[in-house]
């Protein structure tokens, strides 16, 4: 009788800790990019999936990205000037949600709000999806969990400003588990949710 394995899928339809390979074979068959492992224990695919999850699930994503995610972006006309925002399907380009603006703002803040605003709408579906964004400012903005913009408070910026506070305070007051990832611009073109207008 063959000894049985546990199977961590890193990169697959929904990456995870498995407990046979028929299990494993269904998030990883015909899916670009696949990455998965066996072990021998449960305790050490668990391990390894939990270790490996958030850190590296960015560099497992560097050759190919993670088609079953979310990208997110934001247009700007002038920084500061109007900045909307908006979340797509990565794989599909269907556009999952949006703002239809701010009359003044920066480009940093648009795509911080995008990030957080993804987060509660996989939150809200129970996805662990991961989340791409072109913008390492608005990443490490998420991971401190304070927008730190310079952009002065007036009567014109307060609209944003209200809404940026609104997402510090829901990533202080809620955990989640999707990976933020950044987008491969150089290797992959320019994001998803792009609004085309470099």
């Amino acid at each position: 009788m063959a000894k049985k394995k546990y199977y961590v899928v890193w990169k697959g339809r929904k990456p995870g800790v498995y407990n046979s390979w028929a299990a494993c074979e269904q998030q990883v068959k015909g899916y670009r990019g696949a990455s998965f492992r066996s072990f021998p224990t449960k305790d050490e695919a668990e391990q390894a999936y939990s270790q490996t999850h958030r850190e590296d699930v960015n560099s497992l994503s560097n050759e190919v990205y993670i088609e079953e995610s979310i990208s997110v972006d934001a247009g700007s006309h002038g920084n500061p000037g109007f900045v909307e925002y908006k979340g797509v399907c990565t794989k599909t380009g269907e556009i999952l949600f949006s703002h239809p603006g701010f009359k003044m703002g920066t480009n940093n803040m648009g795509e911080f709000l995008a990030i957080v605003h993804a987060l509660a709408f996989c939150k809200k579906g129970n996805s662990e999806k991961p989340i791409y964004t072109d913008s390492g400012t608005a990443i490490n903005w998420v991971k401190k969990k304070k927008a730190n913009s310079s952009l002065k408070r007036t009567p014109e910026t307060e609209e944003i400003w209200n809404t940026v506070e609104r997402a510090e305070k829901w990533l202080k007051e809620n955990e989640w588990k999707n990976p933020i990832l950044k987008w491969n611009t150089k290797d992959w073109g320019e994001i998803k949710a792009d609004y085309g207008r470099k």
